[in-house]
């Protein structure tokens, strides 16, 4: 299925974006993991990327983050302030939660919404609220470290709330997450998609997106990595 054919949810806000990646191409470890990959996602809209490991799926988040040089192509987000770059307006949730153990849940929340936050925006929610939506209220002045594995990555996840950020680049969210969590996540990522974002995410798991287009990385004849379907 192509993701220009995905319906997309109609943005509660003016301004439409559309990230566009033309012939990407990225090589690690002299390997071409990705080769003339094009696809793009318009304001409303999420694409899931799968395929078997190894298949470039988390070097595709990393490169549209901007962790990875391109070998060849081009990647742009259209429709955003013309003074920010691409990895400026995304939030990007990798395998690593990043959050410091020593601090509380609320102490690590205010830290990434104070450094992450570009400008005011009526979308970002509150700590207190980010916490609500995870189900982690009762334990925000708890230390970090001292959270079960289920309850830190839902922490992580509320990072992604206390700051507005148009694009989530997120690699496997549902890590760890029990159904209850799972579905509260799918919710909020729907509710992030109405306020006009955008959601790229690697995932072996159904993620509750029903419009979601998706897009599979890898040939099975053993073809080029990384052709779009």
């Amino acid at each position: 299925m192509s993701p220009d054919a995905a319906q997309p949810v109609q943005p509660s806000v003016d301004g439409a974006m559309r990230l566009c990646v033309d012939d990407l191409a990225v090589v690690r470890g002299g390997r071409a993991v990705l080769h003339r990959l094009s696809f793009s996602l318009s304001s409303g809209q999420a694409l899931i990327v799968t395929g078997p490991n190894g298949a470039g799926k988390s070097t595709l988040l990393r490169a549209l983050a901007g962790l990875l040089p391109h070998a060849a192509g081009a990647v742009a987000l259209a429709g955003g302030p013309p003074d920010l770059e691409l990895p400026q307006q995304a939030h990007y949730l990798a395998h690593s939660d990043g959050m410091k153990a020593a601090l509380s849940v609320e102490e690590n929340l205010e830290f990434w919404s104070r450094y992450l936050a570009q400008a005011p925006d009526r979308r970002s929610r509150s700590v207190a609220a980010a916490l609500g939506v995870v189900g982690l209220a009762h334990v925000a002045a708890a230390p970090f470290g001292a959270l079960s594995a289920g309850q830190k990555r839902r922490a992580a996840l509320a990072r992604l709330l206390v700051a507005f950020r148009p694009l989530w680049l997120l690699d496997e969210p549902l890590t760890a997450l029990d159904r209850a969590s799972r579905e509260k996540f799918a919710a909020a990522m729907r509710e992030h998609c109405a306020n006009g974002g955008l959601i790229v995410a690697a995932t072996h798991e159904p993620l509750g997106l029903d419009d979601a287009s998706t897009l599979p990385l890898g040939d099975a004849l053993g073809g080029a990595l990384g052709a779009a379907s």
